[in-house]
């Protein structure tokens, strides 16, 4: 169904041209924005890469936004970058929670002050005011101000470096939520803290977390089940699958307790990251935790033993920057005047492209042609499809290289022969091909590409 916008445009459109059995075509070709790259290409691919997501509005400008989100911690995000982090944290969702009927989302603290439950190196909350007052007191031998210095950090709230501690402190109630019956998982998404890497300033990650407890003799299995799930989760959404992989972490890089450790890996051109980190943790951190109850811990699996461990945490900013990357092309293509160029295309998988489609408007009435896309804006928001209101750009450039640099997958022009018969001309991302489509057609085709290539 067509919104009543774009009917009544049309209609009266066509009863206009009924009454004059003519039409007067102003030609006013409506494009714009602003160059994407100088006729000199920049051959860096981590230069192109960065400067892209600065230009399409994927981060923040900024040498020190640029930096952190190189480092893959938690950057000032454009709005195409706050899209796909959010369309990336969904589909985690998702997939994690729909693989199997016993995982549940839980909300942890992001600060505490149950220093029984926190070992050293922790971050604090400190307020200033009141370290700068301790600090001001000269009368203080240098004994008394560390004293002082360490009361107060003892005293302020801790913040998290991972969810792990919280799902473990979730165990005992979610355990009788499923009829104290094994495996079953904890999940949680948000903001994390990171120790500084010799800054001095701590950083924010937005992490994933999947806390998974399972019977001791199973735990092996399920650790190797979720590196599979999660390599092939990854590997969905590339353009490249291959630069998506996994290995075992080293023994002597094993975090304390836990008896095996895999990571997931992207190869950047810079070298290789971990996305996601999968530790077996046996019982010891679940038994700190819970003190003075083990029989509590205890649940049926037809032994009287204590739940294995195995955790699952993801960095969603290098996630992000993972895709990004896989997904930039440089194509090489030849103009009319036979001139090599360089197309720079953001081939983004479609469930997690932030626009899905642009609009932009070709010859004809401007504010009918106008009308039309605000109707068609509308009736996208309603399906939940992402729409870029290119129609109201003032500029006389051609926009198709910055909606190819934006990832947008499909591009529509509304056009003087919309008016007239209702047809518009959409524009394929991926294959560059240009096809007529009937507008009342053009939502639910969107619709079914996007899910089809959810499925596969």
């Amino acid at each position: 169904m067509l919104s009543y916008c774009v009917r009544n445009a049309l209609s009266r459109r066509l009863s206009i041209l009924k009454a004059s059995q003519c039409s007067t075509t102003l030609a006013l070709q409506h494009t714009r924005g602003r160059s994407s790259t100088s006729s000199s290409e920049d051959l860096d691919p981590v230069r192109t890469l960065l400067q892209l997501c600065v230009d399409r509005y994927y981060i923040s400008p900024g040498q020190t936004n640029v930096e952190l989100f190189q480092r893959g911690v938690s950057c000032s995000y454009g709005p195409l970058g706050m899209e796909l982090r959010r369309n990336l944290l969904e589909q985690w969702w998702h997939s994690v929670t729909r693989s199997t009927a016993q995982v549940f989302g839980i909300n942890t603290l992001s600060s505490s002050r149950d220093t029984a439950a926190h070992g050293r190196g922790q971050l604090r909350i400190v307020e200033s005011e009141n370290l700068k007052q301790i600090l001001e007191q000269q009368e203080l031998s240098k004994e008394q101000l560390i004293q002082k210095v360490q009361t107060l950090l003892q005293r302020s709230p801790s913040v998290r470096g991972n969810f792990l501690q919280g799902a473990l402190e979730q165990f005992v109630p979610s355990l009788e939520l499923v009829n104290r019956k094994l495996p079953f998982g904890l999940a949680e998404t948000g903001l994390c803290f990171q120790p500084s890497d010799g800054s001095g300033c701590p950083a924010e990650v937005t992490q994933t977390s999947l806390v998974w407890f399972c019977s001791p003799r199973t735990s092996s299995q399920w650790l190797d089940h979720w590196t599979l799930q999660r390599l092939k989760w990854w590997r969905k959404f590339a353009l490249f699958p291959s630069n998506f992989s996994s290995s075992d972490v080293p023994e002597e890089e094993l975090e304390e307790a836990a008896s095996r450790g895999v990571r997931i890996i992207y190869s950047f051109p810079w070298g290789q990251e971990t996305l996601e980190t999968l530790w077996s943790r046996g019982d010891t951190k679940l038994l700190q935790t819970h003190k003075g109850v083990h029989s509590k811990l205890q649940c049926r699996d037809g032994h009287k033993s204590v739940p294995h461990v195995v955790s699952v945490t993801g960095n969603v900013d290098r996630g992000v920057m993972a895709f990004l990357s896989n997904s930039l092309q440089q194509l090489k293509k030849e103009n009319g005047k036979q001139k090599l160029q360089q197309r720079k295309v953001l081939k983004l998988h479609p469930v997690l492209a932030p626009v899905k489609v642009a609009l932009d408007i070709g010859s004809g009435a401007t504010m009918e042609l106008r009308q039309v896309c605000q109707g068609l804006v509308q009736e996208f928001t309603e399906a939940k499809i992402s729409a870029w209101p290119g129609y109201l750009e003032t500029l006389s450039t051609s926009m198709t290289a910055r909606y190819d640099e934006m990832g947008v997958l499909f591009t529509v022009v509304i056009s003087e022969n919309t008016l007239e018969s209702g047809l518009l001309q959409v524009r394929n991302r991926d294959t560059t091909i240009k096809e007529t489509m009937h507008i009342s057609e053009i939502k639910n085709f969107l619709s079914r590409y996007i899910s089809a290539a959810d499925n596969i």
